[in-house]
């Protein structure tokens, strides 16, 4: 893993909201701190109402982490495009985010509860 990358359980609990609704509640998030860069949340699968999530045709590749795909999410206010992602097969170093997702907090509300 390149040493700018720290992964570790985040503390407390932790959620996902969308026009009001919690699409994920977890106590058992990620919290990856990426050099400088404000720290990101990862929301393990099984804790996330999947069924709010679309994937989208949206990727992108980080040489630290690998190739991420997208998740566009259904809200009552309409389609939030590409929302959240997810590295599927992420690198070795990295390896933890796997089967999770984590989401951009301009467009959801991520925060510890």
């Amino acid at each position: 893993m390149s040493d700018h990358i720290k992964i570790h359980k985040a503390e407390g609990t932790w959620t996902v909201r969308a026009d009001g609704a919690v699409l994920a509640e977890s106590e058992n998030a990620l919290e990856l701190i990426e050099g400088s860069s404000d720290p990101v949340i990862y929301f393990p699968r099984a804790d996330i109402g999947m069924a709010f999530l679309e994937p989208s045709e949206t990727r992108s590749h980080c040489p630290f982490k690998g190739d991420a795909s997208y998740y566009s999410i259904h809200a009552s206010a309409g389609l939030i495009p590409d929302a959240g992602w997810s590295y599927e097969s992420p690198k070795d170093g990295v390896a933890r985010i796997r089967d999770h997702i984590a989401f951009y907090p301009h467009k959801v509300t991520v925060e510890r509860i």
